[in-house]
């Protein structure tokens, strides 16, 4: 077998021993590095570029999502494979289109794991099973939800996708050069439109609609 090196970039360690154990008695994977944070992963990838980086998104000082981003435009070479315990779909279409290769969930076996390594490095994308059936089913609620368009003015739009970006409130008037007092009254409008209560909901409710 052709031998991968890996690397692993979560802030659990005994997911970093667990992950150790399992790919230890494989011969071709050798682990290279193992970082706990962000700063840590970056440092590590200026020393050494594993063939395959298992990616964790809940990093303690920076987004995965944004991590993977940038390890993918500055590393090309470097397959990323999230590992992570959130299998919602907005996660997975974040992670995929910011480079990442394939998509795994930590309550993941041995072979399976394995198997998603194997695919990522030869070029292939992998997504494991219950993602495959997570994005089904909001497929096929999305065909549903045709018949209720939900329509965003150019402002709100713009808005929205700021806040998507993680933008305050006051930063979004600095940034548009409106009040806040504006940009309160569209959040609240975008969510009534949405339907959503709170910011996560709405960020992931837009998404599932196509709008950012």
């Amino acid at each position: 077998m052709i031998p991968i090196t890996i690397g692993i970039a979560d802030d659990h360690l005994l997911v970093i021993q667990g992950i150790k154990a399992m790919l230890s008695k494989k011969n071709h994977l050798s682990i290279v590095f193992a970082a706990e944070n962000g700063n840590s992963l970056l440092n590590n990838l200026k020393i050494a570029l594993p063939d395959v980086l298992l990616l964790d998104i809940q990093m303690p000082d920076m987004s995965g999502i944004d991590l993977c981003q940038q390890i993918a435009k500055d590393y090309p070479s470097v397959k990323i494979l999230a590992l992570t315990n959130m299998d919602e779909s907005f996660y997975v279409k974040q992670m995929i289109r910011n480079g990442a290769a394939g998509y795994l969930l930590k309550n993941t076996d041995q072979l399976t794991m394995i198997n998603a390594i194997e695919e990522v490095m030869m070029g292939n994308q992998y997504l494991d099973k219950q993602i495959q059936k997570n994005l089904m089913d909001e497929m096929l609620l999305g065909k549903k939800r045709s018949a209720q368009q939900v329509v965003l003015t150019k402002r709100e739009l713009e808005i929205l996708g700021l806040i998507a970006k993680e933008f305050t409130n006051h930063e979004i008037a600095e940034s548009l050069f409106i009040s806040l007092r504006t940009v309160q009254t569209h959040r609240l409008n975008i969510s009534h439109k949405l339907n959503a209560k709170n910011m996560v909901s709405l960020v992931k409710e837009a998404y599932k609609r196509g709008l950012i």
